[in-house]
């Protein structure tokens, strides 16, 4: 089969286009035959030398896709050869073929196709675990999403939408602010002309915000702490300006403030599958009714990767960047 593999660790043009042999599915899990694969900053990570895989993942890129289903292992009796799914995967997913745990599959939503589902897996896990489950939010209370323009930012603000909060977002331009406001934001903040701690204290009327999803890091660290509520949560889930900071201890103390995070490639396989429930059972209606939408901002041939990971690192999109593998399925 042909996949995507790096030469060496290195920018986005150590990526190319190299023959592989076919995997074959384990017991508990499918062969894919993929027709898109999302790109997601794991994926660059990854490419450049920071973000090893786990040493019992495939090493090929790429953590999300969406196909049909060519082949099942020992003791699956969930998914049938030729059923159109969505999945998470360990790894593999820049190919023409991938395996992956039949529970991290979902049925591609009712009403949209192949490629629109390929966006989903990686940002609504990523969402669900880390708004809701760990950072518990609630009808009525307010969010704050830095990187508001991204595949993720996107997904939660929409989600938090639907389900009855109040978001604020930080973004780089005017451009990308309107996109999160068209998405439902009620505040888009352009971080380059506005301090957001400032913000944020006159919109809540200096209460604060409930829950903080941070992929920013660094000198936000802090400010976030500074912009949570009384018995506000921080959720962190990734580090663009680094994941060292300086910060002032007494607001988690005096606010009774909750510090979380995580990685979802390295959560244990009964947490993703248990996320993978949820999706289907609370998100999957909402994609299903058109009130969450994907949001997908190029499509690139899967022999373009490398400009796929340029065009993410750069932070030019809005939404997803998606690889076709095999665009014939998604008639």
């Amino acid at each position: 089969m042909r996949h995507v593999a790096a030469r060496e660790p290195g920018p986005p043009d150590v990526l190319g286009i190299v023959q592989g042999t076919l995997p074959r599915a384990g017991a508990g899990e499918v062969l894919l035959r993929v027709a898109y694969a999302g790109v997601n900053r794991p994926d660059c990570l990854q490419r450049a030398g920071g973000y090893p895989p786990p040493a019992d993942a495939s090493p090929i890129l790429g953590l999300e896709v969406a196909g049909t289903i060519a082949g099942v292992g020992d003791g699956v009796d969930s998914w049938r050869v030729g059923d159109r799914v969505c999945a998470l995967t360990p790894g593999g997913g820049y190919a023409e073929y991938c395996t992956t745990p039949a529970d991290y599959c979902l049925p591609v939503p009712r009403g949209l196709s192949l490629l629109e589902a390929a966006s989903l897996p990686e940002n609504y896990f990523t969402v669900w675990h880390n708004v809701f489950e760990r950072g518990a939010l609630k009808e009525g209370e307010t969010l704050l999403v830095h990187g508001g323009s991204s595949g993720i930012g996107l997904a939660a603000i929409q989600l938090a939408k639907a389900f009855g909060a109040r978001v604020i977002t930080t973004v780089g331009s005017a451009e990308k602010a309107e996109a999160c406001r068209r998405a439902g934001a009620d505040h888009a903040l352009n971080y380059r002309e506005q301090d957001f701690v400032a913000e944020v204290a006159a919109i809540t009327a200096k209460r604060g915000v409930d829950v903080v999803l941070d992929m920013v890091g660094g000198d936000y660290i802090e400010k976030n702490l500074k912009s949570l509520a009384i018995d506000g949560r921080m959720v962190l889930i990734a580090f663009l300006r680094g994941s060292r900071a300086e910060i002032d201890w007494r607001f988690v103390m005096l606010k009774r403030q909750t510090i979380t995070g995580s990685t979802m490639r390295a959560s244990p396989h009964e947490r993703k599958a248990a996320i993978a429930c949820a999706l289907r059972e609370r998100v999957w209606p909402l994609l299903e009714a058109g009130t969450v939408k994907p949001a997908i901002y190029r499509v690139l041939p899967l022999a373009e990767a490398a400009a796929a990971h340029a065009l993410m690192e750069s932070s030019r999109h809005i939404g997803k960047i998606v690889l076709e593998v095999d665009r014939a399925q998604n008639g």
